[in-house]
């Protein structure tokens, strides 16, 4: 029977990996085409607002909170469980929040998509990786309910003990921290091309 049950839990692994792998050849591309379009004409180098800088600190926050959740479960700490899985799930919301601020102070500036390549590899670039935040965001707000519906302990370590739902809480965890890793990588990338705006506006 429990054999039976690890072929079942399978797929789920495979489609989470599947799902970073392609992930990985997707930005893989981008960055290769961002590259190789560079050393063409009408490219300029805009920088970037210093608004991502703060939200990729966040983006790393909300990997320390989520270690902390998923610790916290294995521990039977189920209270500090939903307070770190909260916190995760709110931080995960102001990244997408302060990506925007970026693209809007962008815009203000008059940095558009059709007049300069080089700003719509930044757009492209980061509105990929805010889906891909989305969708942790979706997956996080599964667990985050069915954790508040279950606040007496009883309820929390029949839960806990479960194998599918221990094995849900570790594939979501896996693919936040790499769409994290994956965020402050294509951060990297753009400020050394680009560098950073020091001032905030509104």
């Amino acid at each position: 029977m429990s054999n039976f049950m690890t072929k079942r839990r399978e797929p789920f692994h495979f489609m989470v990996w599947l799902g970073i792998a392609s992930s990985l050849m997707l930005f893989t591309m981008l960055l290769v085409t961002y590259v190789v379009r560079r050393t063409g004409s009408g490219w300029t180098d805009e920088k970037l607002p210093l608004v991502f800088l703060i939200s990729t600190v966040v983006i790393m926050l909300s990997s320390l909170t989520l270690r902390n959740a998923t610790l916290a479960f294995r521990h039977e700490r189920f209270e500090n469980y939903r307070t770190n899985l909260a916190t995760t799930l709110g931080l995960g919301v102001l990244f997408m929040l302060l990506q925007s601020w970026g693209w809007r102070q962008m815009i203000l500036a008059g940095v558009a998509m059709k007049d300069n390549p080089s700003s719509a590899f930044v757009y492209i670039i980061s509105g990929i990786h805010l889906l891909h935040i989305l969708i942790g965001i979706i997956f996080l707000g599964i667990v985050l309910a069915e954790a508040l519906r279950r606040r007496p302990y009883v309820d929390s370590f029949v839960y806990s003990v479960n194998p599918p739902n221990r094995l849900k809480l570790k594939l979501i965890s896996l693919y936040w921290h790499f769409v994290d890793i994956l965020w402050i990588g294509l951060f990297l990338f753009l400020l050394v091309h680009h560098g950073i705006n020091l001032s905030i506006s509104m």
